[in-house]
């Protein structure tokens, strides 16, 4: 299990977990794609879907996590749909967030990787999320106040999951070069203070045929698939397959 997550919103993160889920089932890999944006859900929106079932079904108790699951077929991949403001999701109690993470684990047999797109911040919901996966993906930009929070995610993870395996993507760089320079600055962070590395997993270059993509409800990988930020995201899903 794989959880996508930042610090701030706004960073790509919905749009970087639909595209790696897009990415790793083209591998022929069985993926399912969870929204663990709980009451600010959005993957459905962004991929043009009108889910028939979703995660409130699933909490009221009127189906089970396996009942709510759908299809994406132009993606390749299934999908278990959040529900956009939605305050009874979004203040779960823990108990029943605990169980609805031990279910989401026996789901992940059947597949060879679950996708989470978590909320942004460091609320309850979205830590304790964080500790039912193998592997976290910290999405960052070089905006100061995505690498502040970027860090604060990166700290309480570290603090609550002393070995967690973090990883960091940055988004919207302007070359390569200034994704280094904006990692790097984050990795000063986190050895200063942490005594961690977390290492690099990628840099997607800033694209504008990605916000094309998200006004059209579409995967960049189907509507551009040979753009900068389509090969970028495509050779960290090889990253993360290997």
């Amino acid at each position: 299990m794989i959880a996508v997550a930042s610090g701030k919103g706004g960073v790509g993160k919905t749009w970087l977990a639909i595209s790696l889920a897009h990415a790793l089932a083209k591998s022929s890999l069985r993926i399912l794609l969870f929204d663990g944006d709980l009451g600010l859900a959005n993957l459905d929106i962004q991929l043009g879907l009108m889910p028939k079932h979703d995660l409130g079904n699933v909490i009221a108790g009127q189906l089970t996590l396996n009942q709510s699951v759908m299809s994406f077929d132009d993606g390749g991949f299934d999908i278990i749909a959040g529900r956009s403001g939605s305050g009874g999701l979004a203040n779960i109690p823990a108990s029943r967030l605990q169980i609805l993470g031990d279910d989401l684990i026996l789901m992940a047999a059947g597949y060879d990787k679950v996708i989470l797109d978590l909320s942004a911040g460091v609320e309850r919901t979205v830590r304790q999320l964080t500790h039912k996966v193998g592997t976290c993906l910290v999405l960052a930009t070089d905006e100061p106040t995505s690498l502040t929070d970027a860090y604060a995610f990166i700290k309480i993870t570290h603090m609550e999951c002393p070995g967690a395996d973090i990883r960091i993507i940055v988004n919207m760089a302007n070359s390569i070069r200034e994704g280094e320079r904006t990692y790097n600055t984050l990795l000063k962070a986190c050895e200063g203070f942490l005594k961690i590395s977390p290492p690099l997993l990628g840099i997607i270059r800033r694209d504008d045929k990605v916000r094309d993509a998200i006004r059209s409800q579409a995967s960049i990988l189907t509507r551009y698939p040979n753009c900068e930020a389509a090969t970028d995201v495509e050779t960290i899903a090889r990253k993360i397959k290997a």
